[in-house]
């Protein structure tokens, strides 16, 4: 394949690679994403909107909510009214989470009993180690946090899976089929494990029905292959297009229009519940900056949606050589030429799709051509396969011009999944041109 990048340029996305793996591996989870970035934004001078008084060109604000979701943004030059430059990704991905009470044994083994996240190929998730992360509340009423076994010295858990031996029944199965829901149940130990957890921890088997915990590969993020060109790693779908965007906000200065920055929850189950892109709680943001910029109005918000534009920074899979059979190769996504943009996602006839307008595209195409950004239109694998979708369609909903645009990646969903840093600096790119220039 031709190389379509400088030299410059590999050795830039070589060093902004290693930081975006040491980010994903420390950052497991929505809320440790959420956590980390809101350390970061207090390094950059950013402050909470709720402390700021006015806002004027060049100051940096953030909103956290829950703990799950965030909207950052760095105030324009022009007026609010004129709309915003956004660039918005999710921070969750698919997982394994704990049922309310989860805890049972069965024959000197005790198992957890777990609810998956996500759409996930559940025979993905046996026989890998898993590492345990969140929150759960004790028999004192006191918050536990939980970040087990990412390190050497830490247990890992798993998920068995049937000896090949035993598994004729279970290989003669279509593969949804030969691992169930019901059979994604985490091995926590042997015996004794509850009085463990209530001498170690001071947590009695009820007190996960007050708990927040996820379990996720404990695989750690690496460069693959010789050419040390691809980044493995769990979690990339989104947080690729988390780590590119906020990098992208943070080297903004006094952008002439409004920069806001999106880092939603949920995204992976359809963007439902308070922390997820379809809650108002990002239109309470704007109207914030709206308030302390230059005052409210009735029909405000409205008005600066409707002269708004925005990427929607997610993954597409990208072409495979091992399925080539769901690829049309024209409209295909290929690692390694650049940022991946989407005119539609959904399904088969556009079902589900937010199609963005071709006004807005031919002017987001110039300032690409302008700025030597590496890119590719796309779709989705051959018509009638499947499909997907993102938070594109609840920000059209608000009138705003929106495009699906992020890096393409190997086996999406999985444990493991697999970018080009090559593609990855590229996107960091993209958003920061988008950022600062008028589209």
């Amino acid at each position: 394949m031709e190389n379509f990048f400088e030299e410059k340029e590999l050795k830039e996305s070589c060093y902004f690679a290693k930081d975006y793996i040491d980010f994903i591996n420390e950052c497991r989870t929505e809320k440790e994403v959420i956590a980390k970035v809101k350390d970061i934004l207090f390094e950059n001078k950013f402050k909470c909107i709720e402390e700021m008084e006015t806002l004027n060109p060049g100051d940096k604000v953030f909103f956290v909510n829950k703990d799950k979701s965030m909207y950052i943004a760095v105030i324009g030059e022009d007026s609010i009214l004129d709309g915003l430059n956004i660039v918005g990704s999710h921070v969750d991905s698919p997982r394994i989470d704990l049922r309310p009470n989860p805890i049972y044994e069965n024959n000197g083994l005790t198992l957890f009993k777990t609810h998956y996240y996500g759409g996930i190929k559940k025979y993905q998730w046996t026989a890998i180690p898993l590492s345990m992360h969140g929150v759960i509340y004790n028999e004192k009423g006191e918050k536990q946090i939980f970040k087990l076994g990412d390190n050497d010295d830490e247990p890992v858990f798993t998920i068995t899976d049937l000896l090949p031996h035993l598994a004729e029944k279970q290989m003669d199965k279509p593969m949804k089929e030969a691992v169930n829901g019901e059979e994604l149940n985490i091995l926590a130990g042997k015996e004794k494990i509850e009085e463990i957890l209530k001498e170690k921890y001071a947590i009695e088997k009820e007190n996960f029905e007050f708990a927040e915990i996820e379990f996720v590969p404990e695989l750690k993020a690496k460069f693959v292959g010789f050419d040390q060109t691809l980044i493995g790693g769990y979690g990339q779908d989104d947080r690729s297009c988390v780590f590119t965007s906020l990098k992208a906000l943070l080297n903004v200065k006094i952008p002439k229009r409004t920069c806001v920055c999106i880092l939603a929850d949920k995204e992976e189950i359809g963007s439902y519940g308070n922390t997820s892109m379809s809650s108002n709680i990002f239109d309470y943001f704007i109207n914030q900056i709206i308030d302390k910029k230059e005052g409210n109005f009735v029909g405000a918000i409205q008005k600066v949606y409707l002269n708004s534009v925005m990427l929607s920074a997610d993954v597409n899979g990208a072409y495979d050589p091992n399925y080539p059979d769901v690829f049309e190769n024209n409209n295909a996504a290929y690692l390694g030429k650049g940022v991946n943009f989407c005119k539609y996602t959904g399904s088969k006839g556009k079902s589900g799709s937010s199609e963005a307008n071709v006004e807005f595209m031919i002017r987001l195409k110039n300032k690409l051509d302008e700025n030597n950004i590496k890119y590719q239109f796309t779709e989705m694998g051959k018509l009638d396969i499947g499909g997907g979708g993102t938070i594109a369609f609840i920000l059209a909903d608000k009138g705003i011009d929106v495009i699906d645009c992020g890096l393409p990646l190997l086996s999406m969903h999985s444990p493991y999944e697999v970018i080009d840093k090559n593609d990855l600096y590229e996107a960091f790119k993209n958003y920061k041109i988008f950022f600062e220039e008028i589209i």
